[in-house]
């Protein structure tokens, strides 16, 4: 995992899971199955991924399974960073 993990974490923590710390949350848990993340807050994830990261989410990027866990939005930043740098 790459050195965004920890910020993933703590937004997901503070927006979504106020009674856990970054530490309780396991990188492949399960957001959306878990209803952790709604509809609405995927909206808010990407709004923060975007802005966060400098990285526009483009529509076809919109898979909620770039967005399902830690893990999953790491690696989304980390495959869109190069593109939107490059």
């Amino acid at each position: 995992m790459s050195d965004n993990t920890a910020a993933i974490k703590q937004y997901i923590v503070e927006e979504f899971l106020p009674d856990l710390t970054p530490e309780d949350l396991p990188a492949d848990h399960d957001l959306l199955a878990d209803g952790v993340i709604d509809s609405l807050g995927l909206l808010k994830l990407i709004a923060w991924i975007e802005d966060r990261f400098v990285l526009p989410v483009a529509d076809d990027a919109m898979d909620p399974d770039n967005f399902r866990s830690v893990r999953a939005i790491d690696a989304f930043v980390a495959r869109a960073q190069p593109v939107a740098n490059g």
